[in-house]
């Protein structure tokens, strides 16, 4: 046999090197394929990727976050593919871009099915962390750490665990995850299977994880619940730290559940006996009892009766006298004071408290004291454009109407003569206890001149003394009785020449003839020209006739000798 027969490959060896060839025609390069390590030389591997084409990878490549980067020959690893030969001879082959591509995929997959994914953070970068997840590397931002604010991520580096993948974009090679996402939902899968454990009523024990302004927060084995201030005592409490302690164990009681949100209210109060049972029985309406003061409002006072039980004293009910004035300036926090029971609600838990009740009301007490009729001294308080307030005894005030500060002048012009300090008497008019009036006149004090005048009629002939002299006329009083009135110029003579009022002089004493007099209105006037007049029409009657041949001088001058010799 020919030595050119022997080399002719035989039918097997054709097809292992038709499938070497096609083998060899599938590999291309961006591709990633299988290959085996071959050599390990210093800190390279030597990986045969078939077609006897052989490329060198670093170790390092084979290493990683919580990976192992022993690789022996005989192993079978992918790689990579960027070039199929280089100047050398060689394929350039990569472990990282062959595990990264592969992730990819993988990963893109997760995405879109909305799954989770292993990963290791490894190392710090500027507003987060980097992610190994299985040769893919994340950006982890710091908000999505954990569902509060983590300080230290040291104890989370290196370890693999669940993230959740928020965006992605293969073109540029960014990918964003989220561990805080994973760690909500699993919370919340918690919160539900805890909360399906619980039930309205149910008793349990708790500690105290922290504390508010309006309540603490108990931990009830993995999820939380609210203990709100008005629920820890039956008493007030101003803050929640008066009855609770962080890392206290407490038994609560489980008021409410909202099982889609999971909020649980809790209390400690429902487990103590409810003091508001029985309440009107124990304080019936009229009872006069002590309480300390809790609490004080721009609306009143919280005055505490029994541990649990508080009373309301309105801002109306703290004083007889001193309205409109805020109650901090009346009784103080943690005064012990004396009250009445105004009324007790059970149903809606409101007690009504009176303070001044304690006390006599002052307008019963005046009313006793100072009956209608009586009089009293008062220092002016007040002036008003309906009159006077005069200060009374345990600062009550009575009131003077203009109309009854003098019997002969309006009271507008009167009250000019009043000012704030002084000392005045009147007497009292009425009391109204009901509306708290005391109604005082100060004219009252003196005889009502009307009433004294007598008969005095229209017509009559009365001599007034001036009081005044006025460039209007003359204020006159009517001599023998009270009366005042006032002369107009017109009224002072029947001739125009002398109804000058600088003719008369106060002290003077003239005739006049009552015009009008009006016992009901109160009302005199009279006038010197009608009575003038008056007394012309009676000479005219007595000595003069129309035959006589006598002047109006005459007669008149006539009728003044008889009236003198009378």
């Amino acid at each position: 046999m020919s030595a050119a027969y022997q080399q002719a490959p035989s039918r097997e060896d054709f097809a292992a090197l038709l499938e070497e060839s096609f083998r060899t025609n599938e590999i291309s390069e961006g591709s990633v394929v299988k290959g085996k390590v071959v050599a390990i030389e210093k800190d390279v591997a030597v990986i045969d990727i078939g077609a006897k084409t052989e490329g060198r990878v670093a170790l390092k490549e084979f290493a990683g976050p919580n990976r192992d980067q022993t690789i022996n020959v005989g192993d079978e690893v992918e790689v990579y593919v960027e070039r199929i030969e280089n100047a050398l001879g060689e394929a350039v082959i990569s472990r990282d871009k062959a595990r990264r591509e592969e992730s990819w995929v993988k990963l893109e997959k997760a995405f879109e099915a909305q799954e989770r994914v292993n990963g290791v953070i490894f190392n710090q970068v500027k507003g987060g962390y980097t992610v190994d997840l299985d040769g893919a590397v994340a950006f982890l931002p710091r908000s999505q750490v954990d569902i509060r604010p983590v300080r230290d991520v040291t104890p989370l580096m290196g370890v693999a665990q669940p993230f959740q993948i928020l965006k992605m974009d293969r073109r540029r090679g960014n990918i964003v995850v989220s561990r805080r996402t994973v760690l909500e939902e699993s919370r919340a899968e918690q919160r539900s299977e805890l909360v399906a454990n619980l039930e309205e009523g149910q008793v349990i024990d708790g500690v105290v994880k922290n504390i508010t302004e309006y309540g603490a927060f108990v931990d009830l084995g993995g999820i939380d619940g609210l203990l709100h201030v008005t629920d820890m005592a039956w008493r007030r409490v101003n803050h929640p730290s008066e009855v609770v302690t962080i890392g206290q164990t407490v038994k609560v009681k489980i008021i409410k559940i909202n099982h889609e949100t999971h909020r649980i209210s809790l209390g400690i109060k429902q487990l103590l006996a409810d003091p508001w049972e029985g309440i009107a029985a124990r304080y019936p309406v009229g009872a006069k009892l002590k309480g300390r003061v809790t609490n004080i409002t721009d609306y009143g006072a919280f005055v505490e009766l029994e541990p649990g039980i508080e009373g309301l004293i309105h801002v109306s009910e703290m004083s007889w006298t001193k309205k409109n004035v805020h109650p901090g300036k009346i009784i103080s926090t943690s005064q012990e004071v004396e009250v009445v029971i105004l009324e007790v609600d059970q149903v809606k838990r409101r007690i009504s408290l009176g303070l001044k009740q304690t006390l006599q009301n002052p307008w019963e007490a005046f009313a006793e004291k100072h009956p209608v009729g009586s009089e009293v001294e008062g220092e002016v308080k007040n002036k008003t454009e309906f009159g006077l307030f005069i200060g009374l005894e345990n600062d009550v005030d009575g009131m003077v109407h203009l109309s009854d500060l003098d019997w002969n002048r309006p009271g507008e012009q009167v009250i000019d003569d009043f000012k704030k300090g002084d000392m005045v008497r009147a007497q009292v008019l009425d009391v109204d206890v009901e509306k708290e009036r005391i109604s005082l006149g100060i004219k009252q004090l003196g005889g009502d001149p009307f009433a004294e005048a007598g008969e005095i009629k229209k017509g009559q002939i009365v001599t007034c003394e001036i009081l005044e002299v006025k460039d209007g006329g003359l204020e006159v009083k009517i001599v023998d009785t009270d009366l005042t009135t006032f002369i107009k110029r017109n009224e002072l003579a029947r001739d125009r020449g002398d109804q000058r009022p600088e003719r008369f002089a106060t002290g003077e004493k003239l005739d006049a003839r009552v015009t009008q007099f009006d016992r009901k209105a109160r009302r005199v006037t009279v006038s010197v020209k009608a009575l003038e007049v008056a007394e012309e029409k009676e000479a005219m009657a007595q000595y003069g006739s129309a035959d006589s041949g006598a002047s109006l001088g005459d007669i008149l001058g006539a009728a003044l000798k008889a009236k003198d010799k009378k």
